[in-house]
């Protein structure tokens, strides 16, 4: 079912299974085709995947910033045992006991990220039975803490809470910003593989005719030569015309189904699917400003984010570097209420204090230049960094520049290219109907032909130039110059 999808989103945007029930080819025009990629094909299906899998690693990242609400349990540790046992003047026996510990507690914390420590409060409550044995009662006592709170303050270490608030959402405004420009690429591949196919129909339909050409004036030339009107090797020059219009028809005919069959993979489609391409021979008028376009790009590509998220993360390693290779200190204070009593009640009633008050020190003596060594390498690794960002954004503004510089000049080319068609076509048209009667020759008939194959050629690869080059455009600047609006996408509607 899921390999048919591709099919069914196909003819929905066709408007219909009755057209296609009646033939096995579907007209297409260019944007069809890359609405029905855009919406099914396997590359956007993975696309979306990747943009989801961020999405929740994002959630992830931002629920680290919430309280965090656990419950604790140990209902029960049963055990029964021989266990030394201390008693009151200090010395030790071995005695059995039976006994089972039950508590349950209810904590929450939560992680500040402008100091990197953890304020924490908890309740619990704990029962233990111990059985009779050898003589001894049973005894049942509770242990409970009404409320603790407290913290955890690193004083000198690395903050990773800290600088990971300012990373993570640069982590997922580039993958936002990714799944845009994968969208766009699949836009781009499928305008290559529509070409493909509008190439190799134009040229089956010029072999097809060709041939039909070929045909009919080897026929001519047959009578011509059995009435001695013209000579062998003239004979045999169109004979050569004939025989190769029929290698470059099956060459063509090979080239189409290679090039259907691709398009077929690109978009998911295991069914026998036969495509008509439509000549997309409007094109679009609009004008491009060079710092316009390179003003979208910066605004609008994965580039911009991801220079800001490089650079952050060369900051935070040096930070990390400098901060678990120094004086280390940690402060734990904590404050509660404790009660014990042989029942519940009691248990609550006058709680005495239980304060805790710890400060941990780690202080590196000596370790032969590692700790030097680590800094200057993440230093190193920095300067590296922000070098190597400069010049990547030079480079991404130098391409997108460039390529606004050259499309006016590939849209004019498309105008010379279907103005030669245009003369190219006349002239073989001209040159044939001379040809028949006998006011030119051959070789100027051969001529007329193989400029307007020439020019048939330069005019479809024309297209193909211009709306490459459109559609990369949209790639490199996430921008529709032709709908005046940028092109960031989401996965069902998450911003």
């Amino acid at each position: 079912m899921q390999q048919l999808r591709p099919v069914f989103t196909l003819l929905a945007l066709l408007g219909g299974l009755s057209a296609f029930a009646q033939s096995d080819t579907i007209n297409l025009s260019l944007e069809q085709l890359i609405r029905i990629a855009q919406s099914d094909a396997p590359d956007v299906q993975i696309a979306k995947t990747a943009l989801n899998n961020n999405y929740w690693r994002y959630q992830s990242f931002l629920a680290d910033y919430k309280p965090q609400i656990d419950l604790s349990a140990t209902l029960p540790d049963f055990n029964r045992a021989i266990d030394a046992i201390t008693q009151p003047d200090g010395s030790e026996i071995f005695k059995e006991r039976t006994l089972m510990r039950n508590n349950v507690g209810i904590s929450i914390r939560q992680d500040v990220a402008l100091t990197g420590g953890t304020i924490f409060a908890r309740t619990d409550i704990a029962r233990l039975d111990i059985f009779a044995s050898s003589g001894n009662d049973r005894s049942i006592s509770y242990l409970t803490t009404p409320i603790s709170i407290g913290f955890l303050q690193p004083v000198f270490g690395f903050n990773n809470l800290r600088w990971a608030k300012r990373i993570q959402p640069l982590v997922y405004d580039e993958a936002q910003r990714v799944y845009s420009e994968d969208m766009e690429f699949v836009a781009f591949e499928t305008a290559q593989l529509f070409f493909e196919i509008l190439i190799a129909q134009y040229n089956l339909e010029a072999a097809s005719r060709d041939k039909a050409d070929a045909d009919t004036l080897y026929q001519i030339a047959e009578g011509r030569f059995g009435v001695g009107r013209i000579a062998e090797t003239e004979l045999l020059q169109f004979e050569l015309n004939a025989r190769n219009a029929d290698a470059e028809l099956a060459q063509r005919t090979l080239d189409l189904q290679t090039s259907t069959e691709q398009l077929r993979d690109f978009l998911g489609i295991r069914s026998a699917t036969y495509f008509q391409m439509d000549i997309p021979d409007e094109l679009p008028i609009f004008g491009i400003n060079p710092d316009t376009a390179l003003a979208y790009a910066r605004e609008y590509r994965s580039e911009s984010v991801t220079f800001k998220r490089r650079l952050l993360e060369a900051r935070r390693n040096l930070a990390q570097a400098k901060g678990e290779t120094g004086l280390n200190v940690d402060i734990f204070a904590s404050f509660g209420l404790q009660q014990t009593a042989p029942t519940l009640s009691d248990a609550y009633t006058s709680p005495l204090d239980n304060e805790r008050i710890t400060i941990g020190l780690d202080v590196p003596i000596a370790d032969w230049g590692k700790t030097r060594a680590r800094r200057e390498i993440a230093q190193s690794n920095l300067e590296l960094t922000q070098r190597r960002v400069a010049q990547d954004r030079v480079q991404f503004e130098r391409e997108v520049l460039i390529k606004v510089q050259q499309f006016d000049l590939i849209r004019d080319q498309v105008d010379i290219a279907r103005r030669a068609l245009d003369i190219a076509q006349k002239k073989r048209e001209l040159n044939r109907n001379r040809y028949l009667v006998g006011k030119v020759g051959v070789t100027d008939l051969n001529v007329a032909i193989s400029e307007e194959i020439n020019a048939r050629r330069n005019y479809v690869n024309s297209l193909r130039d211009f709306w490459l080059a459109y559609y990369e455009l949209r790639l490199l600047t996430l921008f529709d110059f032709q709908e005046n609006r940028p092109l960031i996408r989401s996965v069902e509607g998450r911003n």
